[in-house]
Order: C-alpha cells, then sequence, then structure tokens
C-alpha cells in the first residue's frame, strides 16, 4: 500500500492560531483525507514550536514560565483544529521527551560526522523569525523585511552547522529531483539562493536556556530552527524506532509557507544529507493569505481567529473558502465578500439547490424513492472527465482544481434538470432516469468532497438514501459512474446551504 506522509509546519506558541495557520493546516487536512480515499496509508503531522527566545519572552511578560505558558497555548491550536474538523494523526510538541530524544540522536549524528564546530558569532538577529540576517538582507532603518521590526545585535559563543560544505551536493540534489520542490518557481529561488553561495550558520545559543540542550556540551541549546526541524523525524520514530522511519520518510510531503522556504528547501535537505538520511521527497510551498494586502501573522494586527469563522459561517464553507479561492503557490486575499459570495454562488445555489430541486421532485414524482441512474445519460461522460480531472488535480497537491472539476459537473447537472423539467412531467421511466443520473451526480459528488467538506459529504450521502459514509469508499474506482442502486429514502431535509446576505 502506498503511503503519504504529510506534515505542516510547527506553529509558534507565541500566540493564539489565526487564520494563516488554518490555512496551512486545512489544506494538509485535505490533502491527508484525499490520500485516505485513494486508498493511501495516511500519516498527518502538525504540532507546536515550543522553544525560544520570542516564546521565553512572551512567557516573562505574562509572569509565567515557558513550560506554563506552552501548556495554556498549545491546547489552543488542539482546539482550533478540532474547531475546523482536522483528522491529524499525530500532534508533536517540541517540549516532549521523544522530541529532545530525537534532536538530541539527530545532531549529534551531524556533529560527529564532522560538520558541526565551535566559533564566535556576531549578527543581526530578528526574535520574532528566530533568524539570523545579513545587513543587505534588512530594509530601511535596519528592519526586518518580514515583521518589519528592528533587528537586534548579538554575539555570543555558537555551534556552527557547515552549511557551505553542501553547494555541490545541494545543486545535484535539485537538479536530480526535479519534484522535489514545487512549485517551480520555489525551486527556481531555493536553487538560485544555493548556486549564490552558502555561509555556515549558527545552529546554538548560549544566551537563552529555553530549548533542547546539546548532548555534547550542556552549557548550549539548540537554536530553536534545529530544534524545530528535526520534529519531522521525530513523529516517526528518528533514533527510537529504526523501522519505522525507514517506512515513512520517503513518503515525506512537507506543506510549508512562502516565508520559510530557506529553511526546508536549503538548510533542512543539508541537515539531513550531514546526519546520513536522505532529504524530504517532497516540499510544497504555499503563498501568504492576505487580509487587506498584508500578510497574517500573531505579530499584526490584522489577524482572524479560525472560531470566529466557522461560527459565523460553519466549518465546511470556512475550509471550501480556503481551498477553493486561493491557490496553493499563489497568494490569495481574504475578505468577508469573498467568502459570502463563493458560499452563495457555490454552495447555496449550485449545491444546495440541485439537492433540494432533486429531492422535491423524487417526493412528488417517485414517492420519495431515489430511482436507479440512466447508464446512457448524458452526464455519466461528464462525470468521467471531472473524476478523472479531480484526481489528477488532488494527486499533485492542487485542492482548488480538484474542486473546480467537481462545480463543472453540478453546474452541469443544474443545466440538465432545467432542460429536461422533470417537474413538469408526468411521472414514468424518463423522469426516473432524468432524477436517478441526478442522484447519482450527488453521490459522485459526496465522494469528491470528503477531502474538503467532510461533514457535508456525509450529510449529502445520507440525505439521498445512502448507507455508511463516503469516507470509506475508494476513488478512483467508488465513482464509476451507476453506483447508485436505487430504491432508497431520498430525504427532503431543510436547506444544506441557506443564502446569506452579504
Amino acid at each position: 500500500m502506498p503511503r503519504f506522509y504529510v506534515t505542516t509546519p510547527i506553529y509558534y506558541v507565541k500566540d493564539a492560531p489565526h487564520l494563516g495557520h488554518a490555512y496551512t493546516t486545512v489544506n494538509a487536512d485535505a490533502l491527508a483525507r484525499w490520500h485516505r480515499l485513494a486508498g493511501d496509508e495516511v500519516l498527518f503531522l502538525t504540532g507546536t514550536d515550543e522553544h525560544g527566545q520570542k516564546v521565553a519572552r512572551a512567557a516573562e511578560a505574562q509572569g509565567l514560565t515557558p513550560l506554563e505558558w506552552t501548556d495554556q497555548l498549545a491546547p489552543r491550536f488542539q482546539a482550533a483544529w478540532a474547531d475546523l474538523d482536522i483528522a491529524y494523526d499525530d500532534f508533536i510538541r517540541t517540549t516532549e521527551d521523544r522530541h529532545t530524544a530525537s534532536v538530541q540522536a539527530f545532531l549529534s549524528r551531524i556533529h560527529d560526522n564532522g560538520y558541526i564546530y565551535k566559533d564566535r558569532y556576531q549578527g543581526l538577529y530578528c526574535v520574532p523569525c528566530e533568524q539570523y540576517y545579513a545587513e543587505d538582507e534588512l530594509l530601511a532603518g535596519g528592519c526586518c523585511p518580514v515583521h518589519r521590526t528592528p533587528v537586534e545585535h548579538l554575539e555570543e559563543e555558537n555551534y556552527f552547522f557547515r552549511l557551505s560544505a553542501f553547494e555541490d551536493r545541494l545543486v545535484e540534489w535539485f537538479e536530480a529531483h526535479p519534484d522535489a520542490v514545487v512549485p517551480e518557481s520555489k525551486r527556481n529561488e531555493a536553487l538560485s539562493f544555493v548556486k549564490g553561495g552558502l555561509r555556515d550558520i549558527s545552529i546554538t545559543r548560549t544566551s537563552i536556556d529555553w530549548g533542547v540542550r546539546v548532548p555534547w556540551d550542556d552549557e548550549h541549546v539548540f537554536y530553536v530552527w534545529y530544534d524545530a526541524l528535526v520534529n519531522y523525524v521525530t513523529a516517526i520514530g528518528y533514533g527510537r524506532d529504526d523501522a519505522r522511519f525507514a517506512a515513512w520518510w520517503p513518503s515525506v510531503h512537507h506543506l510549508i509557507g512562502k516565508e520559510i522556504l530557506r529553511f526546508h528547501c536549503v538548510w533542512w535537505p543539508a541537515m539531513c544529507l550531514a546526519a546520513g538520511i536522505d532529504p524530504p521527497a517532497r516540499v510544497q510551498v504555499h503563498g501568504w493569505l492576505l487580509l487587506g494586502g498584508e500578510k497574517m501573522s500573531n505579530s499584526s494586527v490584522n489577524q482572524i481567529a479560525p472560531g470566529d469563522l466557522t461560527a459565523e459561517y460553519g466549518v465546511d464553507p470556512v475550509r471550501y473558502h480556503l481551498l477553493r479561492d486561493i491557490p496553493l503557490g499563489s497568494d490569495g486575499e481574504f475578505s468577508a465578500e469573498g467568502i459570502v459570495g463563493r458560499y452563495n454562488t457555490d454552495l447555496a445555489n449550485t449545491l444546495g439547490n440541485l439537492l433540494a430541486r432533486v429531492a422535491t421532485v423524487v417526493g412528488s414524482k417517485c414517492g420519495g424513492t431515489g430511482p436507479a441512474p440512466d447508464p446512457a445519460s448524458r452526464l455519466a461522460g461528464v462525470a468521467g472527465e471531472v473524476v478523472a480531472a479531480a484526481v489528477a488535480a488532488w494527486g499533485a497537491g492542487q485542492p482548488h482544481l480538484g474542486l473546480e472539476a467537481t462545480w463543472r459537473l453540478l453546474r452541469e447537472t443544474n443545466a440538465e434538470l432545467e432542460a429536461a423539467e422533470p417537474w413538469k412531467a408526468e411521472p414514468g421511466p424518463a423522469v426516473e432516469a432524468v432524477l436517478g443520473s441526478a442522484l447519482e451526480v450527488l453521490r459522485i459528488t459526496a465522494l469528491l468532497l470528503v477531502p474538503a467538506m467532510p461533514s457535508t459529504a456525509r450529510e449529502l450521502w445520507r440525505r439521498i438514501g445512502l448507507a455508511g459514509v463516503p469516507e470509506d469508499r475508494r476513488l478512483p474506482a467508488d465513482a464509476d459512474w451507476g453506483g447508485y442502486p436505487g430504491g432508497g429514502t431520498v430525504e427532503k431535509g431543510a436547506p444544506l446551504f441557506p443564502r446569506r446576505k452579504g
């Protein structure tokens, strides 16, 4: 059975989760659900990054120890993901003992292989980024290019990773694995950075003690990125369960935002090579979720709590909007007008009205019993094309294209009903053929909606009289035309998506 190991970045616990975090996590959840539906063995990892200077400072500002602070905040991420119907398999916290063990084992291997050394470091440091910057990378006034706040000058004794030793090997890796980083524009950006020359990087700190101790020198703790990145191998047993690690690592699929491209597409592959393991199989880079043209972040005033949106619009409409309107790889603007427009057009009008219309006419013309589909229906060919397009899109990590294909089938089915007008015809085989085919489209739609809108998929499945749940089916086989059995009770319930005012 194929495996699919999908990860989100682990999120800083400096503050509560915002919609930018939710965007990444919903996409990862949808990809995980798709691969489960395709019959793959899936492992979906998310979690929280709880070490580092900015976490320690935030805790101090609250009058708490760092662990007390992170113990309060980590559950807020878990609660936010529960509100969004996120079905992760593992939630990792970097304060867990299993993670400490894997970090120390992983970086000890790099040290033993000769790629870590001690030196003094002077540099310009952004605490919110937990990253050093060169002067030519800063904005006017010595400000961080991401957070637009002044950086700090730091000088201390550190251990360094010999990143410079991996220029040629990284270029070889990029050229030998052209699909390891997608989209191509982000691959080219990372490759250009490598070809521009790599400098060794500081990986430990002595000025703080909130972190994983360096096992060969307990005066140092690992700098947060070299702790955090290791979470991806911690979760699959690195240093603790060699067989499990070997089984899952070749199938890893990192989903990240473009602001952390350098860490995941340059530093992390080099660290893997230094530790003697393969670089990640795939890194998929997405753009930013924007509000008023600005990136959402914990340090900005434009953040939106996911729970506020789900309370207002419902869980599945929020998931649908994030997946449908913001293609992975591009920046996307979030707005209340956008979510209401998509809700009314796609969910209320196209999907909701189709279900309501079919259920009503089945009730009036067929006594509420769903007829079998017409094997010769034109919609059979459309459905075949749509399923093939959706399978290809989801498999390529492009949820918006999978959903776009699905809505083509719904629109064409609505057009078929408008042309046939079964509500005006006398009951009989012709009406049953039209309605049975529409019910078959709703069955296939329920399957295709499992990754994006799992609750809606289950409700749609139930209302057209099918037993079980669509998650237990398999694509593409179970989406072949003719799967709706007929003979079940079709329920005319409340509107699936009542129209909303803007």
